[in-house]
């Protein structure tokens, strides 16, 4: 949808982009929209319709004295307020063979003309292009914006070599490269900090004006701030890879996303055309026959009809009401990928959370480290590290951590046929030993694995909250871990926030159902599922969907991928997330702010309701204004007015969200 790119105006860099060279402060992204008179009037379909409003009214004050004079100021004002809607209409009619409003509104107003109603035709043409204006400024302001976040895009790097530092374009630029940022430089690729301390605005990517202090080994994101410390980054993604890139493709990839009710309102608008021109033919030929008008009194009633049969005003009934929507949110972080999404989220009866990185903060600490008799704990540490090294799943990053913490800067051994058990652990030969790290399964089985002590040593940490994994060693056990993953500060909120508006909340995860509970009662969930695997993740939302309706799906990692296309939307964590998840989801929360879908849910359910209210108010004035017409003989400025002033109306009723 065109317009979702106004909601980059919090991520866009137009006005938050501090200067190289000065340390002022400038609006946060949570600053209350107002509409810029200033930026409104540069708007051409703006100029052009108050250009023509202007020539109308001089038109008509000259018409006592000068009729010919007045005629060439209307004619001129018709050609000004309704050329570019005329263009659209004839563009329409050739290419697509199908008529449109905007060809009503021109024929209305050249009949209007044609019969004398020269002030009347132009009155016409002036509220049909302010309206058209009004609509059009938002996607206009948005085109800036993604123009706007395409130059925050670096073009250039310094990259260090053993020969010096060499500039190069971002497209060169390949993971384990290390680059050199001075201050006041935007980083160009996603990394992290080799060396190097600073505080980085990452507005451009979370919406947050506050800087963020980075020291080594923290992340970094391309488009982003350096502030006044040199830094070392070390790429970790080439530039098509970059959240930023990824942010850019997504804003245009909405373009095209379209509401179902918008998609419903286009082919009605079609057929409805059709239906007003041939009434229109009919009144003009058949009344004077049939009912005996005279030729002047059937054209004056069709020409009328013509006016107040047109849908503009149900036709402008839901893009501003989605538009303002979508750019609300965007000031919270949160980056709709398309109008329809945000009708689906109204319709949200459950919302269910990953675990990992959705509910809890994601970065999880060993805190247990047990060996089986026979095994050194440090030799055993530096086993697991070496093969969890290939892995960048949390909890593989937490072991890694510890190994780094107690074993320094020890070199790592050689691990031969690494991979990935989907859904289980990590694998690896070391030294010709298989080793084997993942979920305790292996202990519910009745085989030797199964040792009491071990079993009772699982659910002792269990009970502590605690996500547990066993070692094998040529599928002997040699050691149990257990690590803990903190509840976000802000997740019980989040939850409850939810529940009040009715919502059920669930989490789905593939941590052992004594952890999750742990969890799941912290946060105050109303249901938990346990030892998930990603298709069992699937499984749930489509029972949930059968059983509640319509499933909103939190989730972060490539795991959780499956279950947000699954869910009705789908919502991934945008600072942490893994992009299969980014790229799947319909909705993402760019600063990880799971205490914003509450309000997200509530917003788009006023939309709904701004939008029904708009369609019930529409296609009210038009048939009271049909019916007058043929009933009480309205005169054609009263059926203008009416017309065009309530399309005007809902246009304003749907862009009132901006300030929700």
């Amino acid at each position: 949808m065109q317009a979702v790119q106004q909601l980059q105006k919090t991520l866009s860099p137009s006005d938050r982009i501090l200067s190289k060279n000065s340390g002022s402060g400038r609006p946060g992204p949570n600053r209350k929209p107002q509409f810029q008179l200033k930026s409104m009037l540069k708007n051409k379909e703006m100029q052009a319709a108050l250009g023509s409003g202007t020539l109308m009214l001089m038109a008509w004050g000259v018409s006592h004295w000068s009729q010919w004079l007045a005629v060439i100021l209307y004619v001129v004002s018709y050609a000004l307020g309704g050329w570019s809607k005329a263009r659209e209409g004839i563009e329409t009619l050739v290419r697509e063979r199908d008529l449109d409003v905007n060809l009503l509104m021109i024929a209305a107003s050249l009949g209007a003309a044609a019969i004398g109603y020269w002030n009347e035709g132009a009155m016409l043409i002036f509220i049909f292009a302010l309206s058209g204006a009004l609509e059009s400024y938002t996607t206009e302001r948005s085109s800036k914006d993604i123009s706007e976040l395409m130059a925050l895009k670096p073009e250039t790097a310094l990259r260090l070599s053993h020969e010096g530092t060499e500039t190069v374009g971002i497209e060169q630029l390949l993971p384990g490269d290390l680059l050199l940022v001075k201050p006041g430089e935007l980083i160009p690729a996603d990394g992290r900090i080799s060396k190097g301390v600073s505080a980085v605005n990452q507005a451009s990517i979370t919406g947050e004006s506050i800087p963020v202090n980075k020291a080594a080994g923290d992340e970094v994101y391309a488009g982003t701030i350096n502030g006044e410390g040199v830094l070392y980054v070390e790429v970790s993604q080439s530039s098509e890879g970059t959240l930023f890139s990824k942010i850019i493709r997504m804003v245009e990839e909405a373009q095209t996303e379209v509401p179902d009710s918008q998609r419903f309102i286009k082919r009605f608008e079609s057929i409805y055309a059709r239906i007003v021109v041939a009434v229109t033919l009919i009144v003009i030929a058949g009344a004077p026959m049939v009912l005996g008008w005279t030729w002047a009194a059937a054209f004056y009633k069709a020409m009328v009809f013509l006016v107040v049969a047109s849908p503009c005003a149900l036709v402008s009934s839901i893009m501003p009401v989605m538009l303002s929507a979508i750019s609300n949110r965007a000031r919270r972080g949160i980056l709709f990928k398309g109008g329809a999404h945000v009708e689906n989220m109204a319709l949200t009866s459950v919302v269910a959370f990953d675990k990992t990185g959705t509910l809890t903060i994601g970065s999880p600490v060993v805190t247990d480290w047990i060996t089986a008799t026979g095994y050194d704990a440090d030799e055993l540490l530096h086993i697991v590290a070496a093969i969890e090294s290939y892995s960048m799943h949390p909890l593989a990053r937490a072991l890694v951590a510890k190994a780094e913490a107690e074993l320094g800067q020890r070199e790592l051994p050689a691990v031969e046929q690494v991979h990935s058990l989907t859904g289980w652990g990590m694998e690896g030969m070391v030294d010709g030993v298989r080793w084997k790290i993942g979920r305790t399964d292996a202990l519910d089985d009745a085989s030797p694995l199964a040792e009491l002590e071990w079993v009772e040593t699982r659910a002792r940490l269990e009970a502590e909250g605690k996500t547990v994994s066993i070692i094998l060693a040529d599928d002997r056990i040699a050691g149990m871990l257990a690590l803990r993953d903190e509840l976000r500060p802000q997740a019980q909120d989040a939850v409850r926030r939810l529940q009040a508006q009715g919502i059920r909340v669930v989490m789905l995860t593939g941590d052992r159902p004594e952890t999750a509970a742990v969890i799941a009662a912290q946060a105050g969930v109303d249901a938990v599922y346990a030892g998930l695997m990603p298709e069992d993740k699937v499984s749930h939302i489509r029972m949930l969907r059968e059983q509640y309706g319509h499933v909103v799906m939190v989730g972060d990692g490539v795991n959780d991928a499956p279950a947000l296309a699954a869910a009705t939307v789908g919502l991934g964590m945008g600072m942490h997330g893994s992009g299969a998840a980014l790229e799947v989801a319909d909705v993402v929360l760019m600063n990880d702010g799971i205490e914003e879908i509450a309000p997200t849910v509530a917003l788009a359910r006023k939309a709904q309701r701004v939008v029904k209210q708009n369609m019930i108010f529409a296609v009210s004035v038009i048939l009271l204004l049909i019916i007058s017409n043929f009933v009480q003989d309205i005169a054609l400025p009263f059926g203008v007015i009416g017309h065009e002033g309530s399309t005007l109306l809902v246009i304003l009723n749907g862009l009132r969200l901006l300030r929700s």
